[in-house]
């Protein structure tokens, strides 16, 4: 598995806006250009985890309080899977050799760990480091 610079600003970004006050609208620059950060914003919004409002004041907020934000869910989404190996990245392994597969159970082991830890740890956890 390899995080995308998507899936780092997207964290990045989480991070940020759960530092200010809960509620608060802020606006966000993390250094990126404007249309990569309106593309990772919009991934988050569309799958609810954050609040935008256009005009004076505007910005994105969390809408939920940032121990609720776990970091597997946020790679989830921008990533599309935590898988290691691509045999593992639907809900069904597909792969013809899945049933003669020598490593499958290594891999099916270390999929749990990288969900397992990273939906362990929280956005929350993040911003207290």
């Amino acid at each position: 598995m390899l995080v995308s610079t998507k899936g780092r600003y997207a964290l990045r970004v989480m991070i940020e806006l759960a530092t200010h006050e809960e509620g608060e609208y802020v606006q966000t620059a993390q250094n990126i250009s404007e249309k990569y950060l309106e593309s990772i914003i919009g991934v988050l919004s569309k799958a609810g985890l954050l609040d935008g409002l256009r005009g004076k004041g505007g910005g994105y907020r969390l809408n939920r309080s940032a121990k609720d934000y776990s970091v597997g869910e946020i790679l989830r989404l921008t990533e599309g899977t935590l898988a290691p190996v691509s045999c593992l990245e639907g809900d069904e392994n597909t792969c013809e050799r899945c049933t003669d597969c020598k490593t499958l159970p290594m891999w099916e082991n270390l999929n749990r760990l990288i969900s397992s830890y990273l939906d362990g740890v929280s956005i929350d956890d993040l911003k207290n480091n």
